[in-house]
Protein backbone atom coordinates (compact mmCIF):
# COMPACT_ATOMS: atom_id res chain seq x y z
CA UNK A 1 0.00 0.00 0.00
CA UNK A 2 1.89 3.12 -1.30
CA UNK A 3 -0.67 5.31 -0.25
CA UNK A 4 0.52 7.81 2.13
CA UNK A 5 4.00 7.04 1.79
CA UNK A 6 6.91 9.21 2.55
CA UNK A 7 10.58 9.33 1.53
CA UNK A 8 12.08 9.67 5.19
CA UNK A 9 9.32 8.47 8.06
CA UNK A 10 11.87 9.57 10.98
CA UNK A 11 10.56 13.54 9.55
CA UNK A 12 6.94 12.44 10.62
CA UNK A 13 5.61 13.21 13.69
CA UNK A 14 3.67 9.72 14.30
CA UNK A 15 1.74 10.96 17.53
CA UNK A 16 -1.93 10.02 17.92
CA UNK A 17 -3.89 13.18 18.21
CA UNK A 18 -6.95 14.11 21.14
CA UNK A 19 -10.39 12.54 20.15
CA UNK A 20 -13.19 14.62 18.77
CA UNK A 21 -15.22 15.28 21.46
CA UNK A 22 -17.80 13.68 19.95
CA UNK A 23 -16.20 10.01 19.91
CA UNK A 24 -16.25 9.64 24.02
CA UNK A 25 -20.63 10.21 23.58
CA UNK A 26 -20.61 7.57 21.11
CA UNK A 27 -19.00 5.11 22.69
CA UNK A 28 -20.56 5.68 26.04
CA UNK A 29 -24.04 4.88 24.38
CA UNK A 30 -23.02 1.01 23.80
CA UNK A 31 -23.91 -1.05 26.87
CA UNK A 32 -23.04 -4.25 25.37
CA UNK A 33 -19.43 -3.78 25.96
CA UNK A 34 -16.46 -5.29 23.81
CA UNK A 35 -17.87 -7.65 21.10
CA UNK A 36 -15.51 -8.65 18.22
CA UNK A 37 -12.02 -7.84 17.95
CA UNK A 38 -10.75 -8.48 14.12
CA UNK A 39 -6.87 -7.90 13.31
CA UNK A 40 -5.92 -9.09 9.86
CA UNK A 41 -3.84 -8.30 7.02
CA UNK A 42 -5.03 -6.94 3.53
CA UNK A 43 -3.97 -9.76 1.22
CA UNK A 44 -3.55 -13.22 1.18
CA UNK A 45 -1.28 -13.32 -1.62
CA UNK A 46 2.00 -15.58 -1.99
CA UNK A 47 3.92 -12.90 -3.80
CA UNK A 48 3.08 -9.81 -1.74
CA UNK A 49 3.44 -11.86 2.16
CA UNK A 50 6.90 -13.50 1.26
CA UNK A 51 7.88 -15.56 4.10
CA UNK A 52 4.43 -15.93 5.59
CA UNK A 53 3.54 -19.04 3.63
CA UNK A 54 5.34 -22.61 4.82
CA UNK A 55 7.03 -24.48 1.88
CA UNK A 56 4.22 -26.28 -0.36
CA UNK A 57 1.08 -24.20 0.79
CA UNK A 58 -1.89 -25.00 -1.96
CA UNK A 59 -4.34 -22.90 -0.79
CA UNK A 60 -3.34 -19.37 0.26
CA UNK A 61 -6.89 -18.15 1.64
CA UNK A 62 -6.99 -21.45 3.67
CA UNK A 63 -3.51 -21.52 5.22
CA UNK A 64 -4.29 -17.35 5.64
CA UNK A 65 -7.24 -18.51 7.72
CA UNK A 66 -5.62 -20.79 10.45
CA UNK A 67 -3.21 -17.78 11.62
CA UNK A 68 -5.53 -15.17 11.32
CA UNK A 69 -9.05 -14.29 12.22
CA UNK A 70 -9.92 -11.77 9.39
CA UNK A 71 -9.36 -10.44 6.36
CA UNK A 72 -9.53 -6.82 4.49
CA UNK A 73 -10.90 -7.98 1.31
CA UNK A 74 -9.31 -5.65 -1.19
CA UNK A 75 -9.97 -7.82 -4.24
CA UNK A 76 -13.63 -7.12 -4.58
CA UNK A 77 -12.65 -3.28 -5.51
CA UNK A 78 -10.85 -4.68 -8.92
CA UNK A 79 -13.99 -7.01 -9.72
CA UNK A 80 -17.72 -7.44 -8.58
CA UNK A 81 -17.89 -10.34 -6.84
CA UNK A 82 -20.06 -13.41 -7.82
CA UNK A 83 -22.26 -15.05 -5.11
CA UNK A 84 -20.21 -18.04 -6.15
CA UNK A 85 -16.87 -16.81 -5.59
CA UNK A 86 -18.31 -15.59 -2.06
CA UNK A 87 -19.35 -18.91 -1.00
CA UNK A 88 -15.90 -20.36 -2.36
CA UNK A 89 -13.69 -17.69 0.01
CA UNK A 90 -16.51 -18.23 2.74
CA UNK A 91 -16.26 -22.35 2.64
CA UNK A 92 -12.26 -22.18 2.85
CA UNK A 93 -12.46 -20.54 6.76
CA UNK A 94 -12.79 -21.34 9.79
CA UNK A 95 -16.63 -20.52 11.64
CA UNK A 96 -15.16 -17.23 13.17
CA UNK A 97 -13.21 -15.54 10.60
CA UNK A 98 -14.28 -12.48 9.21
CA UNK A 99 -14.41 -10.69 5.64
CA UNK A 100 -14.64 -6.74 5.56
CA UNK A 101 -15.10 -6.34 1.59
CA UNK A 102 -13.95 -3.15 -0.37
CA UNK A 103 -16.36 -1.85 -2.28
CA UNK A 104 -16.09 -2.17 -6.33
CA UNK A 105 -14.71 0.70 -7.79
CA UNK A 106 -17.39 1.06 -10.39
CA UNK A 107 -18.92 2.65 -7.69
CA UNK A 108 -16.42 4.64 -5.84
CA UNK A 109 -14.14 5.59 -8.66
CA UNK A 110 -15.45 4.88 -12.14
CA UNK A 111 -19.45 6.02 -11.64
CA UNK A 112 -18.40 8.25 -8.21
CA UNK A 113 -21.50 7.38 -6.68
CA UNK A 114 -24.06 8.40 -9.89
CA UNK A 115 -26.20 5.90 -11.07
CA UNK A 116 -25.15 3.35 -9.12
CA UNK A 117 -28.41 1.12 -7.37
CA UNK A 118 -27.70 -1.49 -10.05
CA UNK A 119 -24.13 -1.82 -8.92
CA UNK A 120 -25.04 -1.59 -5.32
CA UNK A 121 -27.71 -4.57 -5.33
CA UNK A 122 -25.64 -6.81 -7.25
CA UNK A 123 -22.64 -5.75 -4.87
CA UNK A 124 -24.71 -6.61 -1.60
CA UNK A 125 -26.80 -9.31 -3.13
CA UNK A 126 -23.14 -11.26 -3.46
CA UNK A 127 -21.42 -10.39 -0.37
CA UNK A 128 -24.59 -11.04 1.89
CA UNK A 129 -23.91 -14.63 1.15
CA UNK A 130 -20.70 -14.75 3.48
CA UNK A 131 -23.68 -14.79 5.94
CA UNK A 132 -22.39 -14.67 9.88
CA UNK A 133 -18.53 -14.21 8.04
CA UNK A 134 -19.38 -11.18 7.12
CA UNK A 135 -17.84 -8.04 9.13
CA UNK A 136 -18.07 -4.78 7.35
CA UNK A 137 -18.13 -3.65 3.75
CA UNK A 138 -16.19 -0.29 3.00
CA UNK A 139 -16.30 2.08 0.62
CA UNK A 140 -13.27 3.80 -0.12
CA UNK A 141 -13.82 7.62 -2.33
CA UNK A 142 -11.24 8.68 -4.87
CA UNK A 143 -8.75 10.71 -3.42
CA UNK A 144 -10.50 14.28 -5.56
CA UNK A 145 -14.16 13.01 -4.49
CA UNK A 146 -14.95 16.20 -2.24
CA UNK A 147 -17.57 18.10 0.03
CA UNK A 148 -18.91 19.94 -3.22
CA UNK A 149 -20.66 16.35 -3.98
CA UNK A 150 -21.81 15.79 -0.49
CA UNK A 151 -25.44 15.16 -1.89
CA UNK A 152 -23.99 12.28 -4.25
CA UNK A 153 -22.48 10.48 -0.89
CA UNK A 154 -25.61 11.57 1.64
CA UNK A 155 -27.52 9.53 -1.35
CA UNK A 156 -25.51 6.85 -1.22
CA UNK A 157 -25.78 6.61 2.64
CA UNK A 158 -29.71 6.73 2.89
CA UNK A 159 -30.58 4.42 0.08
CA UNK A 160 -27.58 2.04 1.36
CA UNK A 161 -29.29 -1.68 2.44
CA UNK A 162 -29.12 -1.26 6.24
CA UNK A 163 -28.23 -5.22 6.32
CA UNK A 164 -25.10 -4.60 5.07
CA UNK A 165 -22.70 -3.00 7.70
CA UNK A 166 -20.85 -0.36 6.39
CA UNK A 167 -17.63 1.72 6.96
CA UNK A 168 -16.26 4.50 4.96
CA UNK A 169 -13.52 6.08 4.29
CA UNK A 170 -13.11 9.76 3.54
CA UNK A 171 -9.73 10.50 1.86
CA UNK A 172 -9.78 14.43 0.22
CA UNK A 173 -8.22 16.77 2.80
CA UNK A 174 -11.24 18.86 2.21
CA UNK A 175 -13.49 16.75 4.32
CA UNK A 176 -11.20 16.89 7.39
CA UNK A 177 -10.10 20.63 7.35
CA UNK A 178 -13.21 22.42 7.33
CA UNK A 179 -15.06 21.83 10.28
CA UNK A 180 -18.51 23.22 9.43
CA UNK A 181 -18.24 20.14 6.44
CA UNK A 182 -16.72 17.33 8.90
CA UNK A 183 -19.23 17.81 11.50
CA UNK A 184 -22.31 17.78 9.07
CA UNK A 185 -20.30 14.79 7.42
CA UNK A 186 -20.08 12.97 10.54
CA UNK A 187 -23.81 13.25 11.88
CA UNK A 188 -25.03 11.93 8.61
CA UNK A 189 -22.94 8.32 9.29
CA UNK A 190 -24.15 9.13 12.81
CA UNK A 191 -28.04 8.92 11.89
CA UNK A 192 -27.35 6.21 9.49
CA UNK A 193 -25.26 3.57 11.87
CA UNK A 194 -21.96 4.58 9.65
CA UNK A 195 -18.31 3.76 10.98
CA UNK A 196 -16.06 6.46 9.96
CA UNK A 197 -12.76 4.73 8.94
CA UNK A 198 -9.65 6.17 10.72
CA UNK A 199 -6.39 5.82 8.33
CA UNK A 200 -2.94 5.94 10.33
CA UNK A 201 -0.53 6.62 7.70
CA UNK A 202 2.77 8.78 7.15
CA UNK A 203 2.25 11.32 4.58
CA UNK A 204 -1.72 12.00 5.60
CA UNK A 205 -2.12 12.82 9.31
CA UNK A 206 -5.20 14.69 8.50
CA UNK A 207 -6.97 11.47 7.75
CA UNK A 208 -6.10 10.05 11.66
CA UNK A 209 -9.20 12.14 12.83
CA UNK A 210 -10.11 10.58 15.58
CA UNK A 211 -13.74 10.81 15.40
CA UNK A 212 -16.07 7.71 15.46
CA UNK A 213 -19.51 7.60 14.34
CA UNK A 214 -20.31 4.28 15.77
CA UNK A 215 -19.06 2.51 18.66
CA UNK A 216 -17.11 0.58 16.12
CA UNK A 217 -13.32 1.26 15.54
CA UNK A 218 -12.49 0.53 11.84
CA UNK A 219 -8.71 1.38 11.50
CA UNK A 220 -6.23 0.93 8.28
CA UNK A 221 -2.93 1.14 9.54
CA UNK A 222 -0.30 1.88 6.90
CA UNK A 223 3.42 1.27 8.63
CA UNK A 224 6.08 2.81 6.95
CA UNK A 225 8.90 -0.32 7.19
CA UNK A 226 10.45 2.01 9.82
CA UNK A 227 11.26 1.16 13.59
CA UNK A 228 8.73 3.67 14.64
CA UNK A 229 6.13 1.52 13.06
CA UNK A 230 6.75 -0.96 16.71
CA UNK A 231 6.33 2.29 18.72
CA UNK A 232 2.94 3.30 16.53
CA UNK A 233 1.25 0.09 17.52
CA UNK A 234 1.98 0.81 21.51
CA UNK A 235 0.21 3.74 20.94
CA UNK A 236 -2.83 2.28 18.96
CA UNK A 237 -2.57 -0.37 21.66
CA UNK A 238 -2.90 2.51 24.48
CA UNK A 239 -5.70 4.65 22.77
CA UNK A 240 -7.98 1.01 21.99
CA UNK A 241 -7.22 0.34 26.02
CA UNK A 242 -8.68 4.80 26.39
CA UNK A 243 -11.87 3.31 24.11
CA UNK A 244 -12.52 0.28 25.35
CA UNK A 245 -13.26 1.96 29.13
CA UNK A 246 -15.34 4.40 27.47
CA UNK A 247 -17.39 1.77 25.69
CA UNK A 248 -15.64 0.34 22.37
CA UNK A 249 -18.06 -1.86 20.93
CA UNK A 250 -15.75 -3.35 17.72
CA UNK A 251 -12.06 -3.51 17.03
CA UNK A 252 -11.51 -3.92 13.19
CA UNK A 253 -8.03 -3.46 12.55
CA UNK A 254 -5.86 -4.15 9.37
CA UNK A 255 -2.35 -3.15 8.74
CA UNK A 256 -0.74 -2.58 5.63
CA UNK A 257 2.45 -1.89 5.12
CA UNK A 258 4.51 0.07 1.95
CA UNK A 259 6.49 -3.24 1.34
CA UNK A 260 3.80 -6.04 2.28
CA UNK A 261 5.27 -8.88 3.44
CA UNK A 262 5.99 -7.44 6.51
CA UNK A 263 2.33 -6.77 7.38
CA UNK A 264 2.55 -10.65 8.80
CA UNK A 265 5.58 -9.35 11.52
CA UNK A 266 3.53 -6.21 12.46
CA UNK A 267 0.20 -8.10 12.99
CA UNK A 268 1.75 -10.58 14.77
CA UNK A 269 3.13 -8.01 17.49
CA UNK A 270 0.04 -6.27 17.69
CA UNK A 271 -1.78 -9.31 18.34
CA UNK A 272 0.54 -10.32 21.21
CA UNK A 273 0.37 -7.23 22.94
CA UNK A 274 -3.66 -7.09 22.95
CA UNK A 275 -3.33 -10.41 24.18
CA UNK A 276 -1.18 -9.72 27.23
CA UNK A 277 -2.49 -6.23 27.99
CA UNK A 278 -6.49 -7.14 27.16
CA UNK A 279 -6.06 -11.10 28.79
CA UNK A 280 -7.37 -12.23 25.10
CA UNK A 281 -6.55 -15.21 23.24
CA UNK A 282 -6.43 -14.60 19.71
CA UNK A 283 -3.95 -16.40 17.83
CA UNK A 284 -0.47 -15.01 17.31
CA UNK A 285 0.21 -15.35 13.47
CA UNK A 286 3.95 -17.16 12.41
CA UNK A 287 6.29 -16.31 9.68
CA UNK A 288 7.94 -19.07 7.75
CA UNK A 289 10.95 -18.31 6.16
CA UNK A 290 11.00 -19.09 2.52
CA UNK A 291 14.47 -20.53 2.95
CA UNK A 292 13.94 -23.29 5.87
CA UNK A 293 10.20 -23.31 6.53
CA UNK A 294 10.68 -22.97 10.04
CA UNK A 295 9.22 -20.57 12.13
CA UNK A 296 9.49 -18.00 13.74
Amino acid sequence: MKFGQVEDPSKIDFTLPKDHPRTKEILKQNKKGLENISIGCAKWNKTDLKGFYPKGTKDELTYYATQFNSIELNATFYGMPTPEQVQTWKEKTPADFKFFPKITNTVSHFRRLLNIDDVVTQFASAVLNFDEKLGMVFLQLHDNFKPKDYERLEKFVKNWPQEVPLAIELRNTEWFTDEEILDKTCQLFEDNNITNIIVDTAGRRDMLHMRLTTPNAFIRYVGANAESDYERLDDWMNHLTKWKKEGLQNVYFFVHQNIEKASPLLSAYFIKKMNEEWKTDILIPKMATESTGTLF
